[in-house]
Parts: C-alpha cells; structure tokens; sequence
C-alpha cells in the first residue's frame, strides 16, 4: 500500500568530525538547554539544520556543508537496518528493528499511510517553511507497517554506530517486502504533513526518510504519556471515582481493567482514586473530557505524583499503556487521539542519514 523506495542518503564526512558531536534527538525532544550543548558541541550538530537560529540560515548551512564536503552523497541507493539498543522509562533493555527507507509523502485521503494523533498548524507550518527552505529531511519519522519481516542482524560491523544505534545498508529489495503494508505514522505527524504540503506547492508528491519498524518487533515500545493538570482546582474533585486506599492499591486495580472501557488512576493531594469512563473509550479520550487547559504531560510516574505532592499541580492522571493493536484500529476508523496519547520510545535519532527532498 506504501510507495516505499531505496534512496541515496547523504552522510556526514569523517572530516566533520566524531558522530557522537554531530547527531541528536529529533527536534522536538530537544530542550533550550541540551540545544545550546550541542549548538557549540560541533558547528556542523545536525540541530542547526533541524533547530536553526533561523530559517534561512538552516538552508544556507546545508547548502554550505555540502558544498565543503562536510555531507556527501552515497553512490549506490540502499535502505538501512537500523538496530536500536535502549532502556526505556520503565527500566528494561530492549533492542529494536527497523528499516530506513524513502517513502511518499502522499495525502492521508490515499489511505497509504493513516495518522492516529492531531497536529498543531503552528508546529506544522513551521516544519513547512524549514523544509521548503533546506529541501532535506536530516531525521527520519517512525512509522509502523503491519506486516511481517524478518530483519536480521548482518555479521559485519555496522556502517554506522552511535549512541546505541547501529546500520547496515541493505538490498534495495528489502523495500519491495514493505510495500504491500498498512503504515501508521507512530512519530513525525508534523514532519509528514509538512511534506505533504510541500508536494502541493511543488505540484507532485515529495518523499519523506522514514524508520520503519514491523508492529510484531519485540523491541516496538509504547509506554503511556501521564497528564497533570496546574490551576484547575476542578478536576480534583474525585465525585466520580472509586476510591482506593493508595496509589500502589490503584494501580493494582487499573492493571485488572480490561482494555474494553477506558480508566485511568486521578491522584489528587492524600487522595487517590479509580475513575472508568464507557466501552470502546481510550483512555486519553476519558481524561480529554477535562480539556487542555493546564495541562502539562510527562513520561514519569514519579514526576506526575510529585507535582501534586508539592502543591504545584492539582491532579494527576495516571494512564495504562497504550496497545499498538489500539491505535491501529482507531487510525483505520479515521480517528485521531488526543495530543501526547502515544509516546513510542526512543525516537529515531537525527544526522545519522539525510534524505533530500525529491519529487
């Protein structure tokens, strides 16, 4: 169903200096201070393409690398193993599998690839205005292909290694074994349509770098987003929960709720509580009533109950993992969740390839 394609990456130069100086996360996980680090870590940090001082500036600097040999072009077209070793929030080691690949960035009408979370114009247009500018995406997106392929590990040293990432390229007909697959964008909902934009304005669809990775892969990771709410004494009133003599009892009780209904755990300050919402609800949907006003998000169990502890926020809402299996059926049904539903970890690293923009 995909229009996945082998592509000619540009890869940094050794005289850019080590990879380890030269990758980081994707844009949006990067913080003002861990931005400024590896702004003067490296002149050529791949985050002064992907989180300029400017726009022009982005696309001049590219522009510039290439020219002075710092980026170059591979000869022959590939598609990349990527194998990913990681801790995740919870604290196990897992190693995931996926394939880089070139992908068309078509309208989510086509129904090749389906969205499953909504988008922020603001975010999006700015994605838009960087990319029609550079004409490069230097990070991949993380889709999920429903389908089985067998990915395995190649004897020899990996091209690339960095960071807990590894790459080999492979046979260009690993894409063909993709392409009858149903994609979903796990990662990049911003990025993607940003080239789909761009393919409007240009008149013939761009292709986007993506990590593709197989829903069965044991190392797929999807860990819940936890909501806290500051200034909305509201939502800590708990009328509507079963209460529970401690978080630790809630807990327990949330993992005996099958996922038919939505629940979720609301910890208020000496007061927790089960609340249930209706049958085929999701749980961010159940916590989404309560809308975004003060809401803040975060990976961590300890950070979300801490903030209601101290006093800086009112409630928390304590969510189950997400199902994969979930998120695939809502995005077939054209539904699409609520921001930070998902949270699929780690994000696929930027700098490692850099896929120019075609048409």
């Amino acid at each position: 169903m995909g229009d996945i394609q082998p592509f000619r990456a540009v890869r940094y130069a050794g005289a850019a200096g080590s990879l380890a100086d030269l990758v980081a996360p994707p844009y949006d996980a990067v913080d003002d201070e861990e931005r400024a680090a590896l702004f003067t870590r490296s002149p050529y940090n791949v985050l002064h393409v992907t989180l300029p001082e400017s726009i022009a500036e982005a696309g001049r600097l590219y522009r510039e690398w290439l020219r002075e040999g710092v980026l170059v072009e591979e000869d022959e077209l590939a598609v990349w193993l990527a194998v990913e070793e990681f801790v995740g929030p919870d604290g196990a080691a897992c190693e995931r599998h996926g394939v880089i690949a070139s992908v068309a960035a078509e309208p989510y009408e086509a129904g090749a690839v389906l969205p499953h979370e909504r988008t922020r114009p603001t975010v999006r247009d700015e994605r838009h205005r960087l990319l029609r500018e550079t004409r490069v995406q230097p990070e991949p997106i993380l889709l999920l292909a429903d389908v089985q392929l067998a990915l395995a590990v190649p004897n020899e040293p990996a091209v690339l290694q960095v960071d807990g990432t590894r790459l080999w390229r492979l046979a260009p007909q690993v894409a063909a074994d993709l392409r009858e697959a149903q994609l979903l964008i796990a990662d990049g909902h911003h990025r993607y349509e940003s080239a789909v934009a761009l393919g409007e304005e240009l008149g013939s669809a761009v292709r986007i770098m993506a990590l593709v990775v197989p829903t069965h892969d044991a190392g797929l990771q999807l860990y819940p987003t936890h909501r806290v709410f500051v200034n909305r004494p509201d939502v800590a009133s708990g009328a509507d929960d079963e209460p529970a003599s401690s978080l630790e009892s809630a807990l327990a009780r949330l993992e005996d709720v099958t996922y038919e209904s939505a629940a979720a755990i609301r910890y208020r300050h000496g007061q927790v509580g089960l609340l249930r919402g209706m049958p085929a609800e999701l749980d961010v949907e159940l916590v989404d009533r309560y809308g975004l006003d003060g809401i803040r998000y975060t990976q961590r169990l300890d950070e979300a109950v801490e903030a209601v502890d101290s006093g800086a926020a009112d409630a928390a809402f304590v969510l189950r993992r997400p199902r994969v299996a979930d998120v695939f059926e809502a995005a077939r049904r054209g539904k699409r969740m609520p921001p930070k539903s998902t949270y699929f970890y780690p994000k696929p690293l930027s700098g490692l390839l850099f896929h120019p923009v075609t048409t």
